[in-house]
């Protein structure tokens, strides 16, 4: 139980109004809430006067207000992910021997927020700001099968939505509906030579407490190195770093990213929210 309900109750509806593509009437905060009307328009009031929250006055409906986006962009600015996920993904280099991956979803593509290099293995495209299609990496399909099937539709409307680089990869909605099905099936995501001829990835999401994919951690080897057994083991190791990373994020990130794996949740934490599926380049 929080000792500081009227915090907690705040927070509540800005959640709640985060996950709504549309502004909401307060009746229907306070019923999907069970809160007390009087203490939603309270709580509304407040938000709205510090410019968390927007009223529509004439649709009788509250949506999301400036202050909340600035907040938002406030934590993209610290980059929080990756200083979060920087010493995770150097003892994932030293426990496997692989190039680690840490990449988040902008639109159709990937962007590369950190990477980690093993000794011996073979120079990469993916270096840090580095943007590539999100359909042909470990890493992208991760996110994207994170995703509500209304969402990949929107980023990818028609054929021409599909760059290749090497002939490989999804070609149209249809097969990358199909990809993305046997990467929830399989927990993780693989690509094989789709970015650089001859390497192959495996990845895992991480996810917010939504469960939507704020970032994805991949392992590249050589795909003559790529035996069941072998890519097993790196999936595990990549799980577990997304476990790591999760609880330093938030409790309920690890509990939420356990529960997608169908494991045992890890003990919790103190810190902010993360969640992960197997995703490589």
């Amino acid at each position: 139980m929080s000792n500081a309900p009227a915090a907690a109750n705040a927070l509540d509806v800005l959640e709640h109004l985060s996950r709504h593509a549309e502004p909401v009437p307060a009746a229907s905060i306070a019923r999907d809430l069970g809160l007390p009307r009087s203490s939603v328009y309270h709580l509304l009031k407040v938000l709205h006067g510090r410019g968390y929250v927007t009223h529509y006055v004439e649709e009788r409906r509250f949506g999301l207000g400036p202050a909340a986006y600035e907040l938002g962009s406030a934590y993209q600015r610290q980059a929080p992910l990756a200083r979060v996920a920087r010493a995770v993904m150097r003892r994932l280099v030293d426990q496997c021997g692989r190039n680690a991956h840490f990449a988040t979803l902008d639109g159709r593509d990937v962007i590369y927020l950190l990477e980690e290099r093993a000794p011996g293995q073979p120079m990469l495209v993916t270096d840090v700001g580095v943007r590539l299609p999100a359909h042909l990496t470990a890493s992208g399909l991760a996110m994207l099968s994170a995703l509500p099937a209304t969402q990949v539709r929107a980023l990818y409307p028609d054929r021409a939505s599909f760059v290749q680089r090497s002939g490989g990869g999804p070609g149209s909605l249809v097969e990358l509906r199909a990809v993305l099905a046997r990467t929830r099936a399989d927990g993780h995501a693989r690509e094989e030579g789709t970015v650089t001829p001859d390497l192959s990835s495996v990845a895992v999401p991480v996810l917010d407490r939504a469960g939507r994919p704020l970032a994805a951690i991949a392992l590249t080897l050589r795909t003559t190195d790529a035996t069941g057994e072998h890519v097993a083991d790196l999936v595990a190791r990549a799980r577990t770093a997304a476990d790591d990373i999760a609880r330093r994020l938030s409790p309920t990130g690890a509990a939420r990213q356990a529960q997608g794996s169908g494991r045992t949740p890890p003990a919790r934490t103190t810190g902010v929210s993360v969640h992960t599926v197997a995703a490589g380049q």
